[in-house]
Order: structure tokens, then sequence, then C-alpha cells
């Protein structure tokens, strides 16, 4: 009968680890496995990332292309389908972030036009795609350009003036 008492692992399972440089009668001796003289037999050696043995790495064989656009707008996207799950009549700047429909403040909001509006709806926002535009006049809402960025101010809470009484 099999107990806690008597268990033991299968036969195989548990190997003793490999010494190398212990002899020539261990098979590992010696060299221990590195081979003959070269880098890669020293203590310490540890090959760099991208590396190829002194030829021209790969990464610098290519070629580079383009360029990083320092200036380039990054918004909060904002399909019609997520609109249309919030069931509002208007909906404001500081709706998209009390409704969690983006998380980045920070960012301008434009609308895209992934979905379809059920009901009129007036939408603010920073940019519209003429896709989106086009889709929320055809349901009677009213799509509002709303100019510049509005920072949001956090709500801190009010530390009550009379502690001691």
């Amino acid at each position: 009968m099999i107990s806690l008492s008597n268990l033991k692992p299968a036969k195989g399972a548990i190997k003793n680890k490999k010494r190398v440089g212990r002899g020539p009668g261990s098979g590992w001796g010696k060299t221990a496995g590195r081979g003959m003289n070269g880098q890669k037999s020293r203590a310490g050696y540890s090959k760099k990332r991208g590396f190829e043995g002194g030829q021209m790495p790969l990464v610098r064989r290519v070629p580079k292309r383009g360029f990083t656009n320092i200036f380039k707008k990054k918004y909060n996207i904002v399909n019609l389908d997520d609109i249309n799950k919030l069931n509002v009549n208007e909906l404001k700047i500081e709706d998209y972030y009390e409704k969690k429909v983006f998380k980045n403040k920070d960012l301008e909001i434009k609308v895209l036009g992934d979905g379809d509006l059920e009901m009129p709806v007036k939408i603010h926002a920073h940019k519209f795609s003429t896709s989106a535009f086009e889709k929320i006049k055809k349901a009677g809402g009213e799509a509002v350009v709303v100019e510049g960025r509005k920072k949001f101010k956090r709500i801190k809470k009010k530390k009550s003036e009379n502690k001691g009484e």
C-alpha cells in the first residue's frame, strides 16, 4: 500500500549534477567541455547581444528607414459603439472621464465612426472622423467640436475644519 512514508520518485527521475573538470576518468576533465583556447574557454565570458564574432552585425548591416515624427499628435480614440453603450443624450468632455471611456486625461478626444448610433446624441469632442460626423447627423444627433484641451481637475476631499469640536 502506498503512503507518505514510502513514496519515492520514479526510477531515473533524479540525476546527479554533472561535475566538470574533475579528472580524465569522468570524460569532462581538463578543458571541462569548453574546448581548447579562445575567449569562450575563459572564465567570465558572456557574448554581447548581437555580436557576430567581429563580422558586421545584422543590426548595422541593414539600412535605416524613416524617422520618428516628434510633433505627432496623439488622441484618445472613442468609437460610436462605445458612445452607444453609454445611453446618454449629451456627452460632454468631462463625461468621457467620469464614465471611464478612456484613461489618459491629457490627450484630446477623437470620435471615430466604428458602429452606429441608435438614438440622437449631442457629442462634444476635439475631432471627428468624416464617417463619425455623417453617422451622428444621420441619427439626428449633433457633433460639437471643442477647441483646445480641457484639463481635468482632481477632486480633493476637504478636511473638516472643526476637528477639535
